[in-house]
């Protein structure tokens, strides 16, 4: 794709239940401790979203606060893309239900179920509807309650995930700054190693199924590991290398926060300093395709993203999916 940007960022917001589960609370809950989590995770807190609220509670309030940022209205959004695994219902979609809660009245709406890699999907599908004038303001929210999906009798996934949502108002860019390069890949052969067996048509919800715990995430953390640094460490050096950009020259690194050692091994591979590289890990968790863009308003808000500067946001997710985007706020 070109270097000069078709579309640009425009306002940012996220959203987290105040509702905080920390590494001690899970000490009373399985065989674990605060320490092993901490060595193996970074994790030290994750957020949990309250009964009696959905996935779009949260999707609708990080959406709202990213169209205040951006300056515009939910009427004028075209399109409404929700990147989640765990949607309210399989249908309607939760783009649906964001769309009615904010009132934008003009916008398609659809659901990406791409796991971790989701927002990035959302970044590179915007890019491209703007580009093609089938769009001109797309509204890209990464939205997941983990919580609902975690087997909280499983001491090895239990620990590392949280709830929240992140929300991006994408529309067309007039000068240099904006998308500098989109990204986005898949290998199918892997999906086994990260998934949920159960609640498909594949295995549609049965006495059985419940009773096997089938409809609770499943994973092989060793194995994912190596993927997930080597597909992360390729995306970013093939987004960087699509924008013309060294790796010396860039900003802030965002990762998907699934864990601090898969960043600390991004980070060393691509030899960036600790200035370049946002983590927030320890404090919302793994939050799947909420994390990028949670984090990315959270650098706003702090400073460490200012305007002009070069950000790379990469992920990898189940599926197995993965991809790369840089920005130039």
């Amino acid at each position: 794709m070109s270097n000069k940007p078709v579309a640009k960022i425009l306002g940012t917001g996220s959203a987290v239940s105040g509702k905080v589960l920390t590494n001690s609370d899970l000490e009373k809950m399985v065989e674990t401790s605060d320490e092993w989590i901490r060595e193996r995770t970074g994790i030290e807190r994750r957020h949990i979203l309250e009964e009696g609220k959905a996935n779009s509670d949260l999707a609708t309030e990080a959406a709202e606060e990213a169209l205040k940022d951006a300056g515009i209205t939910a009427e004028d959004l075209d399109m409404i893309m929700i990147a989640t695994v765990t949607p309210d219902t399989t249908f309607p979609s939760t783009a649906c239900r964001v769309q009615n809660n904010i009132g934008a009245k003009n916008a398609a709406a659809m659901d990406i179920a791409a796991a971790c890699s989701g927002f990035i999907y959302g970044i590179t599908l915007a890019n491209s509807l703007i580009a093609t004038g089938a769009a001109k303001h797309v509204l890209v929210v990464g939205s997941e309650v983990l919580s609902r999906i975690t087997d909280w009798e499983d001491r090895g996934t239990c620990v590392l995930f949280g709830d929240g949502a992140g929300a991006a108002v994408i529309g067309p860019s007039d000068d240099e700054k904006g998308v500098l390069s989109a990204y986005i890949k898949a290998d199918g052969r892997l999906g086994d190693l990260l998934h949920l067996p159960g609640g498909g048509s594949l295995n549609p919800p049965t006495h059985e199924t419940v009773d096997q715990r089938l409809h609770f995430i499943k994973m092989e953390g060793n194995k994912i590991f190596k993927h997930a640094v080597r597909t992360m460490r390729d995306a970013a050096l093939h987004g960087l290398d699509l924008a013309g950009v060294a790796s010396e020259d860039l900003d802030l690194l965002i990762p998907h926060q699934a864990n601090l050692r898969i960043i600390e091994a991004i980070q060393s591979r691509l030899k960036l300093t600790d200035e370049q590289v946002f983590i927030n890990v320890h404090e919302y968790g793994n939050t799947s395709a909420a994390s990028i863009p949670i984090a990315m308003n959270q650098a706003r808000r702090e400073g460490r993203l200012k305007e002009g500067h070069k950000c790379l946001l990469v992920a990898f997710g189940g599926g197995f999916t993965w991809g790369a985007s840089l920005i130039q706020f």
